[in-house]
């Protein structure tokens, strides 16, 4: 099995950045999200599911997850949000699983956003690799790319874990708060670290 290295940080701290040049330098990278997005596209295996649990008016007439009706439903009500991970999570985990154990270069990069949230993190990553920048511009690039009101990003911002929480569980921390080319030379050095860990065994 690879040597997986989990990549987090809070939202607008620049993960998909950094995934990017991990990609870029031949790393195998599994997207959370995306996996998440596939099951809750049209005809995804967790809409049926969601559709029975928590009713049709969360599911579009096209099939899909309706994010935005769920985006309000969960934020307002904790058990339903429990309910809808509970039904996402474990088909998240079958195919990270099943990614990772497909993966053939030397390390996994596992980007998962709420992974420090998760409880059994360190049994899952050799390593936790933290994406940080000041929670100030974590909201501007937010609410630059999404045209979320700056209340709307602080609510999502206060249901992620905070931004020490995060920083004490890191292993490795990039400094995302300058430039790309500053963010490339660390994912640089990182990889580097990383092969060398994946070689040992560490």
């Amino acid at each position: 099995m690879s040597y997986v290295v989990g990549l987090t940080g809070g939202i607008g701290s620049g993960k998909s950045a950094a995934a990017q040049v991990f990609d870029a330098l031949g790393t195998t990278v599994i997207d959370t999200d995306a996996l998440a997005h596939a099951l809750t596209a049209p005809g995804g295996a967790a809409i049926e599911p969601i559709r029975a649990a928590l009713g049709a008016d969360y599911v579009t007439p096209d099939g899909a997850l309706d994010r935005a009706r769920m985006r309000e439903l969960v934020f307002a009500d904790a058990a339903k949000k429990r309910l809808l991970e509970s039904i996402l999570h474990p088909l998240i985990r079958t195919q990270t699983r099943e990614l990772v154990q497909a993966a053939r270069g030397p390390y996994v990069v596992l980007m998962i956003p709420l992974l420090i949230e998760s409880h059994d993190y360190r049994e899952r990553c050799q390593r936790i690799l933290v994406v940080d920048c000041p929670e100030e511009l974590q909201l501007e690039r937010v609410m630059a790319r999404s045209g979320l009101a700056a209340t709307q990003v602080r609510a999502i911002m206060a249901n992620q874990v905070s931004r020490e929480a995060r920083l004490a569980a890191a292993d490795d921390v990039i400094d995302n708060s300058r430039d790309l080319a500053q963010l490339q030379s660390q994912v640089e050095a990182l990889h580097a670290r990383y092969l060398q860990l994946a070689a040992a065994g560490a």
